[in-house]
């Protein structure tokens, strides 16, 4: 019988995490889509899930969802299923969620006081260190217990505290140069709200989050359904490139 697996790189004592496993970038994006449907299933009183439960949960596929899980050393126990608790100890500590990483979030227009007052980062591992922005207006704002500071204020910030994340919520034009200062402090993981393409250093990681690319991939996907039904008699093309006419 299969038994929900500690890998040889823990300490040994009950409840121990795995050592860092080398995951693929695939299995690392749906990570956290497994521990926030986890979260939701302990919320609601469940100890044990089967891969099939929890894979329904995370809308992903099971046999996807075994593969992904098995990397981090957890195969669950047969007609038991997986120990809600001890999986997602599991995958805090792959992912870094088991210290509350602080994060400055640069450029407090709509969006950025949107996230400044965003509640669920402290409840997933994240804590909003300090608040910038270039406007002399907005300097000295307080958005959910945090002054806004001048961006030129980074350096000394970062001395104070070590910021783990750098949030960019600032226009396209003025976000290089925000990366370039964030960089310049030492900080080495930056998600990017502006819409355009940053220029790092080499293990300088950034993840870009553009709305406006996610509608109109979403556009796409309107448009292709409409030309679907508008074929003649209502005939469905079986061939994508039929249905758009290439």
């Amino acid at each position: 019988m299969s038994q929900q697996h500690r890998h040889p790189g823990a300490s040994g004592r009950p409840g121990a995490v795995p050592a860092l496993p080398d995951l693929p970038e695939a299995t690392v994006a749906r990570l956290p889509e497994y521990l926030r449907a986890l979260h939701d299933l302990a919320e609601t009183g469940y100890e044990t899930v089967s891969s099939e439960g929890l894979a329904t949960v995370a809308g992903v596929n099971s046999a996807k969802l075994r593969k992904d899980l098995s990397h981090l050393g957890s195969y669950g126990t047969r007609g038991v299923g997986y120990d809600v608790a001890l999986l997602v100890e599991q995958i805090e500590f792959v992912l870094g969620l088991t210290q509350r990483r602080a994060v400055a979030l640069v450029g407090v227009g709509n969006l950025g006081h949107a996230l400044a007052g965003y509640a669920g980062f402290a409840s997933r591992g994240f804590r909003i260190a300090a608040l910038l922005d270039a406007d002399p207006s907005r300097v000295g704002e307080e958005i959910n217990g945090l002054v806004v500071r001048h961006v030129d204020e980074l350096p000394r910030i970062a001395d104070e505290e070590p910021i783990a994340i750098g949030v960019i919520a600032t226009p396209a034009a003025a976000a290089q140069a925000v990366a370039d200062q964030l960089v310049s402090v030492g900080v080495t993981s930056i998600l990017n709200f502006a819409p355009c393409v940053l220029s790092v250093p080499e293990g300088v990681d950034v993840r870009k989050v553009d709305l406006a690319i996610e509608l109109q991939i979403l556009s796409f996907h309107e448009h292709r359904k409409a030309s679907l039904t508008a074929l003649p008699s209502g005939r469905a093309a079986t061939d994508p490139q039929e249905a758009i006419g290439t």
